[in-house]
């Protein structure tokens, strides 16, 4: 399901919402164990996880870029900077699993911005491909479907 979009006072919210059929616990650890983080986000690690740590970003040129963690409540909440934005992971049991809600507060809408948008669309697709045991293929070919859809749907809050 493609995520939301809303005009917010100091930019855009993009909220993103899944029902997965695994714990609270199972979804965390692949939002901050760096063995399962890898599996889904390849360039992010995790090196100090507590509210003021960061999360480490490989630029794949020798640099990495440091997200500092501002709020961490074990199998709940986790928002961390995203460059000048800030992205947050929201967990919450309901029956049958577990909701995810993951927002991105977008300080201003770039070129860039529907790349990010589909990276996280696909990520959380690939999250809950990787729970159930399955693995996606081609996730480029999936990235470059929701990337269209999301260059359209910031056209349609910019315009």
């Amino acid at each position: 399901m493609l995520a939301s979009l809303q005009q917010a006072p100091n930019g855009h919210i993009a909220r993103f919402e899944r029902h997965l059929k695994h714990s609270v616990e199972n979804v965390w650890a692949y939002l901050t164990e760096n063995d399962k983080l890898a599996e889904w986000f390849t360039e992010l690690r995790v090196d100090d996880l507590r509210e003021g740590g960061v999360f480490k970003f490989d630029m794949q040129d020798g640099t990495f870029e440091e997200m500092e963690i501002i709020e961490l409540r074990t199998n709940a909440v986790l928002e961390y900077t995203w460059g000048e934005d800030r992205v947050r992971f929201e967990l919450s049991p309901e029956s049958g699993g577990t909701r995810l809600i993951l927002i991105e507060k977008i300080t201003k809408i770039t070129d860039h911005t529907p790349k990010d948008l589909a990276g996280w669309h696909v990520c959380l697709d690939v999250i809950s491909t990787l729970l159930d045991g399955r693995t996606l293929a081609l996730r480029e070919n999936e990235w470059k479907i929701w990337h269209e859809k999301y260059v359209e749907l910031i056209a349609s809050h910019t315009n």
